[in-house]
This record gives structure tokens, sequence and C-alpha cells, in this order.
């Protein structure tokens, strides 16, 4: 018999796949302090949580027989996973049960802010008959542009057609044939400014959405423009969307999720020109049932057949496979991290090449790790080596793995390749016992780095000078060299040059050392490096 507690209000419904199998005992115990959740927590095998419970690292802890995290829902701020993982329990959570929900909420704004139904509402049910005051506009032969093409953005898109909408749909990841396939057009950031009379956002929170829709964003948009936030708060600048709307620039907006839940800004929450929402996008009876079916299942066939769907963090891998692998396992999740920042570009192709004794050994998990740190440069911290293929093949990119058991001087070496388009990049890495993880080669320039935290790449033509102009500009900005690697084509040629440094380089330096003359690129990387490899 295994023991699942509920601490979150969900329906039976929900959870008839755990009450009907006679393998169960679910106790419901909702509204618990943290304390009584650290004591009942200890009899447990699975614990099921919406988003009020917050399952701390305390809490895991105190976990005896804990197998199984499950949130009813898509979000798992409120779970402790490195707790979780290092525990060796596992997190779900239920990715597609909200999308519909999602989908008809964008939708629902769209139109309200299109024909002003809220604010009619109010003033009819103040007793005004203002006809003239709340004249809208049509969807009809409209620009949309769907910033953010995954599962709900490609949903939108689909019944934006529905109205017979022009969509303009932007993502990293997005190819010309998905475009093509289904009736809508790739198109840039900017040119959504330029031409879409609505904009709706659907990407996920991350470093590199968060702002991105700014004030500089909001002056190039097409004056009348109306926005769309159903996704996550802080994608739209709140302040900037206020101050466009004020002008207005930005005919209107409508707003689901804030920075600040519930919202701080009181010029974004009661302008009349903007339309808000508590945080609805997910909150429909059916949807509440799907993400709990959808744990309730996953559970059961967690326990019984072993079958992990949805996990959030590291699976099980056996002993032997981790032992033969285990070196490479965070060199080549580095190697990736710094490939994907130094290329910048979303890659869509991938090629990973495995040469010497890795030939004959499953390296599906390496292959997994590297796959996982270039996806996440533009997606959230949820995709994992569990879900990467799922998400990879959401997004249609390519991948190929090719084994040869030649050596190319080494043991084993593991050679990443990414392409967009014409644009291409490499690099290798291997590892020397007694050593270490090394990466032996960028682009085709020949190294012999140890990979650190804080790292500067500088392609440049290779004159003399270029390192003390460069080393004096660091010290300048009060940033040590740690140490330095140089690779070169031929004397005088094109050349890199890769520094390790103590901390991050500002971008004014970065900037600054860009100006010096006969360099063609700078780029600070910082990559995941465990304590005890600094």
């Amino acid at each position: 018999m295994y023991k699942v507690i509920v601490t979150d209000a969900i329906s039976e419904t929900g959870l008839h796949a755990l009450l009907s199998n006679s393998n169960f005992e679910v106790d419901q115990a909702t509204g618990l302090a943290p304390a009584d959740l650290i004591e009942k927590i200890k009899d447990y095998d699975a614990l099921i949580v919406r988003s009020q419970t917050q399952v701390t690292r305390e809490v895991i802890q105190a976990a005896d027989h804990l197998k199984v995290i499950a949130r009813a829902g898509v979000g798992v701020d409120n779970i402790d996973i490195d707790a979780a993982t290092e525990k060796g329990v596992i997190v779900i959570n239920a990715p597609a049960g909200n999308t519909i929900a999602a989908t008809e909420h964008t939708m629902a704004m769209m139109l309200s802010l299109a024909r002003n139904i809220p604010q009619a509402y109010g003033s009819l049910t103040a007793g005004r008959w203002d006809r003239k005051l709340y004249k809208g506009v049509e969807l009809y032969q409209k620009t949309l542009g769907v910033v953010g093409m995954g599962r709900i953005g490609t949903e939108v898109a689909k019944r934006a057609k529905g109205f017979e909408m022009n969509i303009l749909g932007y993502d990293p990841f997005l190819t010309e044939d998905r475009a093509k396939k289904m009736g809508i057009i790739k198109a840039s950031l900017d040119e959504i400014a330029a031409q879409a009379d609505f904009i709706t956002v659907h990407t996920p929170l991350t470093a590199e959405t968060r702002g991105l829709i700014d004030a500089d964003y909001l002056a190039k948009t097409k004056k009348g423009v109306r926005l769309i936030n159903c996704a996550r708060g802080g994608i739209i600048d709140e302040q900037a969307l206020v101050d466009a709307v004020n002008s207005g620039h930005v005919a209107g907006a409508a707003i689901d999720v804030f920075e600040h839940e519930p919202p701080e800004n009181t010029g974004l929450t009661q302008n009349p020109s903007i339309i808000v929402t508590p945080h609805l996008g997910a909150s429909t009876a059916e949807a509440q049932e799907k993400v709990a079916q959808s744990v309730s299942e996953e559970i059961v066939g967690i326990f019984e057949t072993g079958s992990v769907q949805h996990a959030i963090n590291l699976p099980h891998i056996s002993a032997t496979v981790q032992q033969k692998i285990k070196p490479y396992l965070t060199l080549s999740e580095q190697m990736a991290e710094l490939l994907m920042q130094i290329f910048k570009d979303a890659p869509e192709k991938i090629k990973i090449n495995y040469y010497g004794e890795l030939f004959l050994e499953d390296t599906g998990l390496l292959t997994r790790q590297m796959i996982k740190a270039l996806l996440s440069f533009y997606l959230d911290g949820s995709i994992n080596i569990v879900n990467v293929m799922q998400v990879l093949k959401a997004h249609s990119l390519s991948y190929s793995v090719q084994k040869n058991a030649a050596h190319k001087g080494f043991t084993n070496f593991i050679e990443l390749e990414i392409a967009h388009g014409d644009k291409k990049a490499t690099i290798a890495c291997t590892y020397l016992p007694g050593f270490g993880g090394r990466i032996v080669s960028i682009n085709g320039y020949r190294l012999d780095m140890e990979p650190e935290k804080y790292l500067l790449y500088i392609s440049h033509v290779d004159v003399p000078g270029i390192i003390g102009n460069v080393g004096s500009l660091l010290g300048k900005s009060g940033i040590n060299i740690g140490s330095m690697y140089v690779g070169r084509q031929a004397v005088g040629g094109q050349a890199i040059m890769i520094l390790t440094v103590d901390k991050p380089v500002p971008e004014t330096a970065r900037k600054e050392i860009l100006s010096i003359e006969d360099l063609q690129d700078v780029e600070f990387v910082a990559i995941d490096v465990p304590e005890e490899q600094n």
C-alpha cells in the first residue's frame, strides 16, 4: 500500500486514478502549517500540491519514504527542486493541463480589449449609457504578433486564424517550415513591433525574456497597438507599459499576470485603458481537474510500472553507467553552455560526435545533458534531461548523434556542433585522468582549457599588443585574470583568446575592450561550475 498526501484543495474527480486504485491510500490535509507538514510527511510515499503548499528543503529532508512530489499545475516555484534531487525524490508536474484554459483566457482578453467589454459593463452597471465612448475595433484582418510559439502560443495562433487575423510568430526555435505548416509568418521581434495591431506574449520568464517588452521596444511598436500578457509577469515592463498607454502610443492592454502578485503598480490596475484579471489563465474547473488527473495517473505509473513522463529533476540511472560517464556529465554541459553563449543564435540543427571508448557506451544521458544546456539559454529552467527531447520535438529542431571508434588523439573525445542557417559553431572536450576536464577546441582553434565559472571570449586578429591592451582595461575595471588560453590559425591571422576572470565583467568594460583595434568579438561567459571544481 502506497500512501499519498494531498495538501492543497483538489477535487476527487481529479484524484480518481489514485482513489480507485487499491494499492494507494490517499489522505487530504489542506491548510497545514509548515511544522505540521514536516511532522506528517514522514509517513508518505507521495505528495500532491498546487501552489499554496511550500515544499521546502526542511519538508523534503523530513520525508523518510517520499518518492514523488507532484505539482498539479505547471509552475514548480514552491518546490525546492535541488533538495528533492539530492534526496532522490522525483518531482513531476502537468505541463499540458492548462493549455486550453490559458489559450481561451488570452482570446477572451483580446476580445475584451478590442471591444472595451469590461469598461462598458462597468459604465452600464453604474447607470450610464455610453455607446459612443466604448466604440471598439474588429479582429478581422488585423495583424497579431505572437511572441513565443510554444504550446499555448501555438494554440492562440490557431484560434486567431479563425478570426481571419494575419499571424506573425516569433520564437527563437520557430523554423520557416513549421511556420509555413501552421499558416503563419515567421517574424522577428522588430517586424512584429512594426506591423502588429495586437501583440500577445507566451514565453517563459527567464533572464533573456524579463523586460523583453520594455520602453525601447514599445517605442518601436505601431501607434495604437494593443498588448496582452497571460504568460508571466515581468515579460512586459509594467511601468513602461503604463507610460506608453498614458502617452496614447499604446491604445490599451490586457494583463493577467504581474511582476508582484497581488500587483503593486496602481498605474496598471487603475488605468481605464488597461484590463486586468487576477491571474485567471489556468482557473477553469476543467483545467484544475486535468492537471490533478495528469499527476494522479503519473503517480500510479511511477509506482506500478516505473513509467515517468513529466519529471522536472534528474532521473535515476544505473550505478554502472553513471560511473563510466560521470567525468563527462558536468563537462559536456559546461561546453554546451559556453558554446551557446558565444554563438547567441538559437540552434536549428545540433550535431554530436563521440569518439574513442565512448563509442561502446550508452551516451544518451550525455546527449540530453548537452541539448538541455543549449535550449536552456532561451527557455526556462523547467527543461531537464527527462523532458528535453520532448521540448526539442515540440520546437521541430533536428539533432544527430554519431559514434566513431577513432580516438582523435584522446581516449575519449566529444564534439558538439550547432547551426543556425549558414552560421555554425563547434566545440570539443575530453577528460584527462589526473588533470580533469578540458575544452580542446573551439570553432577549429586548438586549446587546452579547464572550464571555469567566469570567462571572457575574444575573437581577434593575431597582432602584437592585443593581450596587453585587454589586460590593461580589465585591470582598470578591477578584474583579475586567472589564466589565459589562445588559439590561432596562422601567425598574423585570425585568433581567439579566452581569459578566466575572478568576477563578472561589466557591460561597460566589455564594450571598452571591444573598441580595441583588431578585435571582432568580445563575450562574457558564465558557466555552471561545481564548488569542488573552483
